[in-house]
């Protein structure tokens, strides 16, 4: 099984593209949903992440306060890394298993992993294709800001924790520009579907 990796600035459309591939039969697994699935009450994650932020980003009923945990780690880079270094690994280590418990569907022979920080994480070298969502970043904050409902100076900040499009590119197999119809969309991420099914073809 072939391991192909989804990524793309906030607000660039991967979760409309996982979505697409998804219904046309190819498994896919979400990073971000792995990371809430680790963090409920009482488990390890939620340990440490109490014990390196203390008691206020959690709710009373033990759950993660994620808008305060956002805005903390958002105004913070060093608290942003240390959220990484909790997270970061457990996530790795679920897709891994994932993509390991997978097998061969109906000729499509391989899986996608929705990764945000692919690239942030260093990960690019551990999947056999890279699909990369882009947008202009006018169109990128405006969909934040309107998904969010946050002020442009907060969605500023988010933009800017991760690297830019320019320095993804280059090392990226597919490029979707999601800037246009979805019907566009559409077509740019099945012309993927195409050439994906092609190449990882057993014999």
């Amino acid at each position: 099984m072939k391991r192909v990796a989804l990524t793309g600035g906030i607000a660039t459309g991967k979760t409309y593209i996982r979505n697409l591939f998804s219904t046309w039969g190819i498994p896919t697994v979400d990073a971000d949903s792995l990371a809430r699935e680790i963090v409920k009450p009482g488990s390890s994650a939620s340990e440490l992440l109490q014990k390196q932020f203390g008691l206020e980003i959690f709710n009373q009923d033990g759950t993660l306060a994620r808008k305060r945990l956002a805005k903390l780690i958002f105004d913070d880079s060093e608290a942003r890394q240390a959220l990484n270094e909790i997270i970061h690994p457990i996530v790795r280590a679920s897709i891994d298993s994932w993509f390991d418990s997978l097998q061969p569907r109906e000729n499509k022979n391989f899986a996608i992993a929705d990764i945000p920080l692919l690239f942030e994480t260093n990960r690019e070298n551990e999947f056999d294709f890279i699909i990369l969502t882009v947008c202009s970043q006018e169109a990128q904050l405006s969909r934040l800001m309107k998904r969010d409902g946050l002020p442009q100076a907060e969605a500023l900040k988010r933009l800017s924790a991760q690297l830019p499009p320019s320095q993804k590119i280059p090392f990226a197999d597919f490029v979707i520009q999601t800037e246009n119809t979805f019907k566009d969309t559409d077509n740019q991420a099945f012309e993927i579907l195409r050439e994906l099914t092609q190449r990882t073809k057993s014999g």
